[in-house]
């Protein structure tokens, strides 16, 4: 990963864009959307049971067998490095849009837009943080409330309030 810095003077951790970065990024989005179809799905199902069907055909035998296993495995392998590649591109995706509604709001910690650049321990020391802060203000609300709730008691049970009462039910 490179460590330059790009035109708005932000650090950047992307590699230099190459062709065949590229190329395999566009593939790699091509297959998944595909393979999410259902008509993938159906494909499957049509190919599995294509091979069912050929069992007695082959006689079940370890080369009918070895058929399904060789494809399932290599078909697999493939899979989990466009599944990777596409993982990997949505999530940098979805981070770069948080960091940027990070940034845009007033008040808020701008060292959040890039929390995923830190050490596990740093993100470990940070989460801390935040989850005293939230318990924090989790308490802090839950004795406004209390709060509220008893002033608001103490109006209905004082007694100007209890004498309109009194008063609304005797007309």
């Amino acid at each position: 990963m490179s460590g330059k810095n790009d035109n708005n003077g932000q650090r950047s951790t992307a590699g230099p864009s190459l062709p065949l970065g590229q190329g395999f990024s566009q593939f790699a989005h091509a297959t998944s959307v595909w393979s999410g179809n259902p008509v993938a799905f159906l494909l499957a199902v049509a190919v599995v049971i294509v091979w069912i069907v050929s069992g007695p055909f082959f006689n079940y035998s370890d080369t009918w067998q070895l058929v399904i296993n060789t494809g399932t495995t290599i078909v697999t392998f493939l899979m989990v490095f466009l599944i990777q590649n596409t993982q990997n591109r949505d999530t940098l995706a979805i981070q770069l849009k948080l960091s940027e509604l990070v940034l845009a709001m007033k008040g808020a910690e701008n060292k959040f837009a890039s929390i995923e650049d830190l050490s596990d321990e740093e993100l470990k020391a940070l989460h801390d943080d935040c989850r005293a802060r939230a318990e924090m203000t989790l308490h802090h609300l839950e004795g406004r409330k209390a709060t509220g709730l008893r002033a608001t008691k103490r109006r209905t049970h004082s007694p100007a309030n209890h004498h309109k009462a009194s008063s609304r039910k005797a007309s």
